[in-house]
């Protein structure tokens, strides 16, 4: 798809690969609504932006239903209408072991995680099924492909995003709809500070390390809705995890959790 003049929703575009999708639709002439909880982050992706009335903002906590069902109509009355969802809003865990991670930490994840996937499926997927072709993109993880010791709870949240995609891709056949999962590996971003974990500067370490920039991760996500990509590998470690889950799954389970044994 195309995506110059059309309609894309972006969740998490207040900071990381959501800002950065975002802004990299509008550089190739989408317009775009931008959701994201935190308002004065996305309050910073328009001023970068400076697109006018190509960007709309939506404060919105996606794993808030009803809020998330109202969005659509928002969202067609300043736009005229919807071509594509990319749901990138996501929060990480606590680096600890299950044993040790409180049920109610468990619950938000996969209420932000998964449940804000499905919210945000279930109030858009009738409008996109209305268009001549339309996209719907989910940000799965690598950590959805092989487990990370110490982010399992967050691993599952996305391995349930990612068996949802594909049960939406098998359900879409014959439809104008596109589904496409994306798995990223290290993305240089400040998804521990944005998941209530620590502040920027661990995040920053981080981004030092051999990671993806965000505007990466969002140019190849962008370039996977135009060509209508099944499925999305950033980073070499996501295609390591991938290789590796095919190959020697559990030589690979074992071979991570050696290197992640000091975690819990």
């Amino acid at each position: 798809m195309n995506v110059s003049g059309k309609v894309i929703v972006v969740t998490g575009g207040g900071a990381g690969i959501g800002r950065a999708t975002v802004l990299e639709l509008l550089k190739q002439g989408a317009r775009v609504a931008a959701a994201d909880l935190n308002e004065s982050g996305l309050q910073e992706t328009a001023v970068l932006a400076g697109a006018g009335n190509a960007l709309t903002i939506h404060p919105l906590n996606v794993a808030d239903r009803e809020a998330v069902l109202a969005l659509p109509e928002k969202v067609v009355s300043t736009h005229g209408t919807v071509d594509g969802v990319i749901n990138v809003a996501g929060i990480i865990q606590p680096f600890v072991h299950v044993k040790d991670l409180e049920f109610d930490v468990i619950e938000r994840v996969m209420n932000v995680n998964f449940w804000g996937t499905v919210n945000m499926v279930k109030a858009f997927l009738p409008y996109l099924l209305d268009r001549p072709e339309a996209s719907l993109v989910n940000i799965a993880s690598m950590g959805a492909i092989l487990p990370v010791p110490g982010q399992t709870a967050y691993g599952a949240s996305k391995a349930a995003v990612r068996l949802l995609s594909e049960g939406l891709y098998a359900e879409l056949q014959g439809t104008a709809v596109q589904v496409t999962e994306v798995f990223p590996g290290a993305i240089g971003t400040d998804i521990k500070k944005n998941s209530g974990l620590g502040d920027a500067g661990d995040d920053a370490k981080a981004a030092e390390a051999k990671t993806v920039p965000p505007e990466e991760a969002a140019r190849q996500i962008v370039e996977a809705v135009t060509k209508k990509k099944f499925r999305l590998h950033i980073g070499n470690d996501a295609k390591l995890f991938d290789r590796l889950s095919r190959i020697i799954p559990e030589r690979a389970i074992r071979m991570i959790a050696s290197k992640m044994k000091d975690v819990g």
